[in-house]
């Protein structure tokens, strides 16, 4: 075959990878526009007076951008307390979640003791029991250790994961052994090598189950309506759902307040992004 001939194969090549590629881009960006044109509509409303909400043929925008639904349901529906609360309830299930899962996945991960792979499998086994069959034994549980209408009945339940155990397991199952052993000839105890070697290794999957932890406990519902009998104790989904009353829903404070509960799941995001996307890329290349 000429140079020529070569040449142009090689131009067929590229053109055809660019249009599968434009494609590509294409669908995934139809994808991305199905999934946010609901959210973009929910921030646009939130802004509009209750007048707007529900006029025929819909407007995309308001007639004057207000923010009188923010701060009405802020001020009448005193979501300072309940975001203080909810604040307080995600950091704190999300700091323990990524202790204890971190530390329970890399025993599982890097050492072999009796019984291990059988515990580890009754683990998981619970993932597969929906929590609605594990609500009520739980819930007796609270009762007797006394933490029902309280904050660490939130918290410490939700503590233990198994999807946070097997996510992390499975990350440390990538990383080398020789490490530790190197560590341990050099003289490094079990204790600093888990927590100089180990730990800044796992930064990324840390991150992802931070975010995911952070996520669950801040959009939770059921577990605090189960628990938490208290209205000063409610947590930000419990407040939303009181705008939702017997004859009328407040759809302008409902949408405002939904749109601020957003907020600070796209910070935690944002803060952990990098180590986020590290953490996706590691569990696609070495899963």
């Amino acid at each position: 075959m000429s140079n020529t001939g070569k040449a142009e194969k090689r131009v067929r090549g590229t053109s055809g990878r660019r249009e599968r590629n434009g494609l590509t881009y294409l669908i995934l960006i139809v994808f991305m526009l199905i999934y946010l044109i609901p959210i973009l509509w929910m921030v646009v409303c939130s802004f509009k007076p209750d007048a707007e909400l529900f006029i025929y043929p819909p407007k995309l925008f308001p007639s004057a951008f207000s923010m009188e639904n923010y701060l009405d349901a802020w001020n009448r529906g005193d979501f300072g307390l309940y975001f203080k609360n909810t604040t307080i309830v995600a950091v704190s299930a999300t700091v323990l979640t990524v202790v204890i899962n971190t530390m329970a996945g890399y025993a599982f991960a890097k050492y072999k003791f009796k019984g291990s792979t059988a515990i580890f499998l009754f683990f998981l086994a619970t993932m597969m029991l929906p929590l609605e069959v594990l609500m009520i034994p739980i819930f007796q549980v609270i009762r007797v250790f006394r933490l029902y209408n309280n904050f660490w009945g939130l918290i410490i339940p939700s503590a233990a994961t198994p999807a946070g155990v097997f996510l992390v397991r499975q990350y440390f199952l990538t990383i080398p052994n020789e490490l530790m052993e190197s560590a341990r000839i050099d003289g490094a105890s079990e204790r600093k090598i888990f927590l100089r070697l180990m730990l800044p290794l796992a930064k990324p999957v840390m991150s992802v189950l931070a975010i995911f932890a952070f996520l669950w406990r801040w959009n939770d519902y059921m577990w605090p309506l189960v628990v938490i009998r208290d209205t000063q104790k409610y947590t930000v989904q419990l407040a939303l759902a009181n705008f939702s009353g017997q004859y009328a829903v407040d759809w302008g404070s409902l949408l405002a307040m939904s749109v601020l509960t957003m907020i600070p799941v796209l910070v935690i995001f944002v803060i952990f992004q990098k180590q986020f996307m590290k953490g996706m890329v590691a569990g696609a290349v070495k899963g």
